[in-house]
């Protein structure tokens, strides 16, 4: 059964990019590029919301993608896409598959079927929709070393605290800090039991 991760660059104040969309401060060298790769070999589906969807179809199948980054232009553009927007008409880059809503009966479906990972980028509206119905399974946010002051969170519309558990990190000769968590499930009202906790 597929996990589906959240994979997205955050600046140490927790933002995914800048006010105005900006993610030219992202920390990136050969060494990301390295984990880049092997990450997205471990991956048969993206998923995407509008604006990150329009930003990635805008670049990768480009010939400076194609020259610059090849070996993740390549991936990018052969693997299965999954577009939620309620506004987009049709998706036309390679491979691209595009829902008005999301169903969790259907992702289920998905990752059960499925034998590698589901990878979201980007898409901070969507993630927290995904989060709000319990759909994702780990979350990866690689902390870059730089502050923004303002700008666009990562989670956004949180209406109540979420709690993760740390499973493992990495550090980066950049500077980069990676950190693996898997969300914990915080019982309701009628499934809290007496244990006391020390």
């Amino acid at each position: 059964m597929s996990k589906m991760i959240l994979f997205n660059l955050v600046s140490l104040d927790g933002y995914l990019e800048g006010i105005n969309r900006e993610i030219d401060w992202h920390n990136v060298d050969e060494e990301f590029n390295e984990f880049a790769v092997d990450q997205l070999e471990s991956v048969d589906l993206l998923i995407f919301g509008r604006k990150t969807y329009e930003l990635m179809a805008s670049y990768w199948p480009t010939l400076t993608a194609l020259t610059d980054d090849p070996i993740i232009a390549e991936r990018m553009n052969s693997i299965h896409k999954l577009v939620f927007s309620k506004t987009l008409d049709k998706v036309t880059w390679s491979n691209s598959l595009l829902m008005k809503e999301i169903i969790s009966e259907e992702i289920i479906y998905l990752k059960q079927e499925s034998e590698k990972e589901m990878m979201i980028f980007g898409s901070a509206n969507l993630a927290s929709s995904l989060t709000k119905l319990n759909l994702i399974d780990e979350y990866r946010i690689m902390i870059n070393p730089v502050v923004l002051g303002k700008g666009n969170p990562l989670f956004q519309n949180v209406a109540h605290p979420l709690n993760f558990k740390l499973t493992d990190s990495r550090v980066f000769h950049s500077g980069n800090v990676l950190l693996y968590y898997e969300p914990v499930k915080i019982p309701s009202v009628n499934e809290k039991t007496n244990t006391r906790w020390f």
